[in-house]
Order: C-alpha cells, then structure tokens, then sequence
C-alpha cells in the first residue's frame, strides 16, 4: 500500500459569488521511502496539494489517506496526534516559536508525545546538523540556514515517517540553499523517510525519485527518474 494517496481530490474556495477550483480532481500515490517532487509555478496548488495530504487543510471532495488510514473527515483533535507521530514539516518561513531557544523548538514535538528521550534526541540532531553551539539561542539570534536548520531537527525529532518541505529554501541565499538541500536528502537516506518536496527549480526537483507537475490546479504529466542510490549532491542551487 502506499504511504500516501490522493483520491480525485477538489479544493474548491468561494471568493464573494465566484468558486475557485484551486485543485481539480486529482489523484496521486507516494510510496514509502520515495522523493516526490511536486513542482508548478506560483498560483499552480502545490502548497495547496501538500496541505491536503498532510492533513493540514480538507479536501472539498475526495479522500486522503495517510499509512492506509483514511483522514479526510478526521477532527483536528483526531488529525493532531497523528501529525506529530507520522508527519514533519519544513516550510520556507521557518515557522519557529519566537519566545523559544532552538533546543526549545526542537524539542517541543516530542514533549507533547511524551519522550523522555526528547533533550538527548535534540542534541544528537543538533550535532548532526552541524549548529549545537546554538541549541541556547532564540530564532532572532540565528541566521536564515541556522534557522532551517533548526526547522529540520524539529522535524524529525519524532523520526516521523513522511517529511513535507514547502519551498525549504525560498528565504535563503545560494550557498545556504545548497547546504540545506544536501542535508535534507542526506537526512532522508539516513532515517529511511518519504520527502515530499515542493519547488519551483527544476534542478532540484531533478534529484527526486518522481517530479509531479502542477498546472492550474491539475497534474499535467509526471517524470520518474532512476533512484538515487547515494544522497545527491548539490553543487549549486
């Protein structure tokens, strides 16, 4: 089974009297340990399209299954635990809590799952990403790579099972760009996850397993490429 599915989904907004089909009958499986890249330009729903399937945001029709587990109608209560078990994010913005340090961030996931382990796993992280020496610092005190650095740890603090990167280096400069694309994916061989990423650069989606284009709100043709066995390397982006 796959490890996500997508069945004829729609996302239909209603702005005023006009509805907007934002995605239109889409359907779509990923399975586990693969690199999906869902690509299109801006106003194209690939950000729409990873909300649905991480349970972020529900389908106007269709249905979304996560690990065979159907999650279209599921409360947010419901959606929550499953979330912060199966799924992490790294989004452009970075999404940190202001008022915590980078440790705090991190572990944060994992103390609402209860993890005893929740201080030693953010070190070990912290050290594979290379910025430990900034465990005690704020998001204000840590530049644009700290920052998504910190953002991945936070990810993968609960060793989930599907990684979501929304535009991951859209706030960072070139060199920054190349540093934490390598470690995503090096992260991604490492802990056996899917990483489902959105893009807009065809050279980064080219080191996917399978790059899925957007336009208008429907899948116009997909690209599989052989697996890369080792973690690629970027040498620019």
């Amino acid at each position: 089974m796959p490890i996500l599915e997508a069945q004829h989904i729609t996302k239909t907004y209603k702005i005023g009297e006009r509805k907007i089909d934002v995605l239109k009958n889409i359907s779509l499986k990923i399975e586990a340990g693969e690199v999906v890249a869902i690509v299109g330009s801006s106003g194209s729903g690939k950000s729409t399209l990873i909300s649905m399937l991480s349970g972020l945001d529900q389908p106007t029709r269709g249905r979304i299954f996560v690990e065979s587990q159907d999650i279209t109608d599921k409360t947010e209560d419901e959606l929550a635990p499953l979330r912060n078990r199966t799924i992490g994010f790294v989004f452009q913005s970075f999404h940190l809590v202001p008022s915590l340090t980078a440790m705090e961030n991190i572990t944060f996931p994992a103390e609402l799952n209860g993890d005893p382990q929740a201080y030693a796993k953010a070190e070990a992280l912290l050290r594979r990403v290379g910025i430990w020496e900034r465990a005690d610092n704020f998001p204000h005190q840590l530049s644009g790579g700290e920052k998504q650095r910190v953002a991945i740890c936070r990810a993968l603090i609960n060793q989930p099972s599907i990684i979501f990167a929304d535009e991951p280096t859209g706030n960072l400069d070139s060199a920054n760009s190349t540093e934490i694309l390598n470690l995503l994916f090096e992260l991604h061989r490492e802990k056996e996850s899917t990483l489902v990423l959105v893009t807009h650069n065809m050279e980064i989606a080219r080191m996917a397993d399978r790059v899925v284009p957007l336009q208008d709100g429907e899948i116009v043709g997909e690209q599989v490429f052989q697996p890369v066995k080792d973690a690629p390397t970027f040498a620019s982006v």
